[in-house]
């Protein structure tokens, strides 16, 4: 229950350090894990002093336990081994300090660390945050790249010496962080988390020497792999040597077998890269002479036609060819007109003949009456009517009389 306190009744700090006591006496042992960042065993002493740090997190614990209970482990444990303790949580009044009474050590051997992480494999595949649509492509030719590694490590050296080597302008944002102990796991993602934030940062790489199973155990931390899925730059894993094989290998973009491997995988050789400008602009060169070889070919082709060595021969071709039509043209309408002026001639003769003008030079004569009607027989003409005689040369008037005319 909660204890009432004022201001003006408040409780003696001994007091207060008694009830936390109480409270954390009631709690029962437990089985912790975690990494030895300290351990004192001073000559004479029947009890041993050592920090218990979590791997993944800037916490830890000090934990106390008799020499005999640490002699049992004293050869396979020491500073910076995993292990699994049964302890108590002990509440010292004096200093206000807690701690843990151990009963029991347990290191944590190779093979059990083996078996957690195929565990946690299995469990981050299932998530897929290995799978391979996932992985983001790399830059060609990266402005800036961000370096997370040892400080002063050989890892450091290889990767700035062979990306500078080829290709002098690069530049890096480097990150010297601690990459084996208790602090490498927060140190790494926290560089890899500000390395992600830096909009001038276009690849990171993580990178490592060799070394054992525990001290590459921080590149298999579940907290430092999401860390890396959840990035949004492109990551290069470059953790110890070809057999190496952290998780951190399976979540990054890109894993490169060694550091000096990533400096290759990460940018391009300058001189190669001339080289092959050079190779592009020699074909490129070989392609434009051809094509201009071709086309020249083509053009002295046409040239080398009749009709563009002597355009003029065409149209003394079409000449010739218009002559000869306009020739045609004017015998065939000469017949023609040949042929109507004898059909005239022969109508305007039949015409002629057949014409009652010639009839009348022939000495006959017509009678019309005075309407112009030509009479066609005598019962038409009346006793003394005066009908119109035409004749060849002109006319004149006639009178009837009975028996014959006047």
């Amino acid at each position: 229950m909660a204890l009432s306190t004022t201001p003006e009744a408040p409780l003696p700090v001994g007091q207060v350090s008694r009830l936390i006591g109480g409270w954390i006496d009631r709690l029962g042992a437990v089985w912790v894990e975690g990494q030895i960042t300290q351990l004192s065993r001073r000559p004479g002493a029947g009890v041993v002093f050592l920090t218990l740090r979590d791997p993944s997190h800037d916490i830890s614990l000090s934990v106390t336990c008799y020499r005999a209970v640490f002699d049992q482990v004293a050869d396979v444990v020491a500073e910076g081994a995993r292990v699994v303790v049964h302890a108590k949580p002990e509440w010292y009044a004096p200093r206000g300090s807690l701690s843990l009474r151990a009963a029991e050590i347990r290191p944590v051997g190779v093979g059990e660390l083996l078996a957690r992480l195929e565990r946690l494999k299995k469990q981050l595949a299932a998530e897929g945050l290995f799978a391979a649509d996932r992985k983001r492509p790399l830059p060609f030719l990266p402005q800036l790249i961000g370096l997370v590694c040892g400080r002063a490590s050989a890892a450091e050296r290889d990767v700035l010496e062979n990306a500078r080597h080829r290709w002098p302008a690069v530049r890096f944002e480097v990150r010297n962080v601690p990459v084996q102990g208790v602090h490498a796991v927060p140190r790494v993602i926290e560089a890899v988390r500000e390395l992600d934030a830096h909009d001038g940062v276009d690849v990171i790489v993580v990178a490592r020497g060799g070394g054992s199973v525990e001290d590459l155990l921080p590149f298999s931390d579940e907290e430092l792999v999401r860390a890396v899925a959840a990035c949004r730059t492109p990551v290069v894993s470059a953790i110890g040597h070809e057999p190496d094989a952290p998780l951190l290998d399976l979540v990054a973009d890109l894993r490169a077998s060694t550091p000096t491997d990533a400096a290759k995988r990460v940018v391009p050789d300058v001189g190669e890269e001339l080289t092959r400008v050079g190779q592009l602009r020699d074909r490129a060169l070989r392609a434009v002479t051809a094509l201009l070889d071709r086309e020249e070919r083509g053009l002295a082709s046409v040239r080398a036609r009749p009709c563009f060595e002597r355009p003029q021969r065409m149209v003394e071709e079409r000449e010739e060819q218009v002559e000869a039509l306009l020739a045609r043209g004017r015998r065939t309408f000469g017949h023609l007109l040949d042929r109507a002026d004898s059909e005239l001639t022969h109508t305007h003769a039949r015409v002629v003949g057949l014409s009652p003008a010639a009839t009348l030079r022939r000495g006959y004569a017509v009678l019309q009456h005075a309407d112009g009607s030509v009479v066609r027989s005598p019962a038409e003409v009346g006793a003394d009517e005066e009908l119109r005689a035409r004749v060849a040369e002109g006319g004149f008037t006639v009178r009837a009389v009975a028996g014959g005319a006047a």
